[in-house]
This record gives structure tokens, sequence and C-alpha cells, in this order.
């Protein structure tokens, strides 16, 4: 095999595992607010981060898929590197900080112990999954669709070309995959009321997965594909059928495996229906393709060696990680909140009553400071839940 069409592959590999591994942390944040509805602060706060420790342990390293994807695709293609990253400036830019902004609220949402503070940070992370959900869609959609290039391989076709019909649906055919592969994950990993209402949620969204994606991938592979990848249609379609049954009986893990089966045949059509193009023109003649934008044959040896090298390795560690934060969570592994005091942290920064010197300050909660959400004290001192990222 030529290494042009070897990195082209390694590629779509690396895609496939963003968007099969991300995709369900794009699901779990998109689901937070729904799954959490409760009247009682206390309980709706508890699930809430009962649903973030889901992914807690895994979605950083989900994300390095998407790092890895980015730097294979420099080093290997150059130029559609250049290419896609100048011409959908606007998108990515969305996408990276969107992805930011999630990463932070991720982080922080249990440092302060504020109910303002945690609502904030919840909205960050639900921004922060709907607009990569959405916009990744669109901008494979333009991949496969292809877009407006010129003689010298450059995007000259403006933002508002690359939402046709056909890439809006793109982006909701990659919404609704991913809110059903995030709500199959979060009953995967949990028990009891969240765990129903999440498998309820998963049957609404495979079903309609069913016709979403489906009428997306028949469109893609009458207009724009080849007779070969019509076995990654077929196989997208029993996928998701096999989700809405293995759902329907409460069968949990192949349903993930049949909504991780769904996006990588997916993938494949998106990939095949490109080859042997990584950016086609509408003008086939200024078509960016493996040969035209690939990186010498010195580089791409290089860069296979280091794969072989390294990629087992880093495929053992994240699945090390995935074994060991196997077993499910319930709300009764969450402790109470024991983040700072958000009077405090005011007091100390703008010199309010409770502050002093900068050494003696004392940051942790009192201990007659209510927690308004659980009624507990905030200086509760039960140890956390497995993955729990939000004290």
């Amino acid at each position: 095999m030529e290494l042009t069409i070897l990195w082209f592959v390694l590629i779509a590999i690396l895609w496939i595992g963003y968007l099969v591994l991300e995709g369900f942390d794009f699901g779990v944040g998109m689901l937070m607010p729904i799954l959490s509805r409760n009247k009682d602060k206390a309980k709706q706060d508890t699930e809430r981060r009962l649903i973030i420790n889901t992914i807690g342990p895994v979605w950083d390293g989900n994300e390095v898929w998407l790092i890895t994807a980015g730097g294979a695709t420099f080093a290997a293609f150059p130029e559609w590197y250049a290419t896609l990253f100048s011409g959908f400036y606007i998108p990515l830019l969305l996408i990276l900080l969107a992805l930011i902004v999630r990463g932070v609220a991720f982080e922080y949402r249990g440092k302060i112990n504020d109910d303002r503070w945690r609502a904030r940070c919840d909205q960050a992370i639900i921004f922060g999954s709907w607009i990569p959900a959405i916009l990744w869609g669109v901008a494979f959609a333009n991949l496969v669709r292809g877009v407006e290039l010129d003689a010298a391989h450059q995007y000259v076709g403006g933002f508002w070309a690359l939402l046709s019909p056909f890439a809006l649906l793109g982006g909701l055919t990659t919404l609704v995959l991913f809110l059903m592969h995030g709500a199959v994950f979060i009953a995967l990993k949990t028990d009891g009321e969240v765990r129903v209402k999440a498998r309820r949620l998963a049957g609404y969204f495979s079903v309609a997965a069913v016709v979403v994606a489906g009428g997306w991938a028949v469109w893609a592979q009458v207009a724009y594909s080849v007779p070969w990848t019509w076995a990654a249609v077929v196989v997208a379609a029993l996928a998701l059928v096999g989700v809405v049954i293995a759902n329907a009986k409460a069968r949990e893990g192949w349903a993930f495996l049949f909504s991780a089966l769904a996006i990588l045949a997916a993938t494949v059509l998106i990939f095949g229906s490109m080859y042997p193009d990584v950016m086609p023109a509408h003008d086939p003649a200024n078509s960016l393709n493996i040969d035209n934008a690939s990186s010498t044959q010195y580089t791409l040896t290089v860069m296979t060696w280091v794969a072989v090298i390294l990629v087992p390795v880093v495929l053992l560690y994240q699945s090390w990680t995935y074994w060991v934060f196997r077993r499910r969570l319930s709300t009764k592994d969450i402790p109470p909140p024991i983040g700072l005091s958000l009077t405090k942290i005011k007091d100390a920064a703008f010199g309010g009553p409770s502050s002093g010197s900068a050494r003696s300050l004392d940051l942790t909660p009192a201990e007659d400071e209510k927690d308004t959400g659980t009624g507990a004290t905030s200086s509760g001192s039960r140890k956390r839940g497995t993955g729990d990222t939000s004290e």
C-alpha cells in the first residue's frame, strides 16, 4: 500500500476514534439539563454531577484523538490542512471556542460552592456540547459535497456557502447521532432513576437517528459517493436498528456497541466518498487529492515508523483508563459539594469583611455555611465518587 493511501486511512481511523468517543461526551453534555430536571435543587445538582462524572475520567483523553487527527493531517497532507483550516476558519474557530469553554467548565464547576457559579458552568457545558455536535456534521457534509476551490486550491466560497441544505442536514445528523450515543452511554454508566430516563431518551433518539441519519446517508450515497460505500450505508442502517432493539430490551452494552458501529460506518461513508480526494472541489480539476496534497515520501516514512511505535501505547493506556473506570455510578456515589465559598473568594479579592492578610486568609468553607443545593455543610468530608470531577 502506498504511504499516501495508508495515511489517508489512518486519518480516517483517527476521526472514527474521535467521533465515537467524543460523540458520547457531546451527548452527555447536551442531555445533562434534560436528564436532571427536578424541582428539588439538591437532587438536581446531584444528578448533574452524576452525569458529568460518567465522562469525568475520560473526556479530556477523548479529545486527544482530535489533536492527533489534526496533527497527522498537518504532517501528512499539509495542503489539505492549509486549505481546510483557512476555508472553514469560522466554523472551526467556533468549535475550538466551544471546546475551550466546555473544558474550563468541566474543570472548575465544583471548585466554588455556589448555585449561580454552577449554573453558569452548566450553561458553558451545554453550549460547548451543542455547537461542535452540529458544526462537525456541517463540516464533513461539505467535504462530501465538495467546496468552491480555485486553481490554487484556495477556498473562495465564503461562510454562507457552507450552509447548504445538504450540509445543514449533515449537522442535524451528527446532532441526533451524538444525542443517541450520549443517552446510551449514560444508561450504560449509571444506575437508578437517571439510567431509566436515559434509556427512555435513547429510544426516542435512536428512532430519530434512523430517519434523519438514514435520509442524509442515502442522499450522500446517491449524489456524491461511489458504489462500494453502499456497504457502509447498509451497516449504519442495521446498526441503528440494532440500537433500537437492544435499548428496548435494556441491553445497554449492546446498544452502545451498535451506536458506535453506526458512527464508524458513517465516517467510512464520508471518507469513502471523498477518496481519492481529500478536499473535493466543485470543479474536479481544482480538487486536492492524496497525491497533490501530501508531504514528501521521507516525511511519510518517518511518520509511519513513529505511529507504529507510539499508537499502540496510546491505545493500551486509553483502554486501561476505560477499564479502571468501568463500573456504574449512582447518586449514592456523589458526595456533598466541597467547593470554596464564593463570598470568601470575593472578600479576599476585593477586601470584604472576611478578608485578612494573604498569609492568614482561610478560603475553606465555614462549618455553619450551608450549601443551598444540598442542605449539607460545605465542608463535608465524604470522599469523591469514582471519577468525580465536580466536587
